[in-house]
């Protein structure tokens, strides 16, 4: 919210005045129009940073281990990142369309779990012989750990 400094004094008496279980923050169409917009750049920098991850796992576990690690960190990689893509594809829908709720994002986060344990779950079953697991665990991991890149660059706060 950007209120001018006499209008956040108003704001701040205001709350004050009021019973801590009565008060409650009416936003403009603007405010809610800007946290939106700072919300979907979020996810789109959360997104990136995992993405970004889930490649240089694939790099180092190509380097290091050879192309079978490599593809298998990749695929490690793309089990989370694909489900939680298509997370934030759905909470960004339901923010856009006013439908955003507590249970939208619960229900979300359920299914997306599910969905990296699924596919996980198919790639043991389809390439089991050619899967390195060591290295697709760690395609799994640093693309969960993506948000430790935002806080390196200090662009999550």
């Amino acid at each position: 919210m950007n209120l001018q400094p006499a209008q956040q004094g108003k704001a701040r008496q205001v709350l004050a005045d009021q019973d801590p279980v009565d008060r409650v923050l009416v936003l403009s169409d603007a405010d809610r129009a800007a946290l939106n917009a700072q919300a979907g750049r979020g996810l789109l920098l959360a997104l990136a940073a995992q993405g970004a991850m889930g490649l240089a796992a694939a790099v180092i576990a190509g380097v290091v281990g050879g192309a079978a690690a490599g593809w298998s960190a990749l695929a490690g990689a793309g089990a989370y990142f694909i489900p939680n893509a298509l997370f934030a594809l759905r909470l960004a829908v339901s923010v856009r369309t006013g439908k955003a709720s507590p249970f939208t994002f619960l229900s979300g986060e359920l299914i997306k779990l599910f969905a990296t344990a699924l596919l996980l779950w198919l790639l043991s079953r389809v390439a089991q012989d050619s899967l390195v697991w060591p290295a697709a665990l760690l395609g799994l991991i640093l693309t969960l750990k993506g948000y430790l890149l935002l806080l390196m660059f200090r662009k999550l706060s």
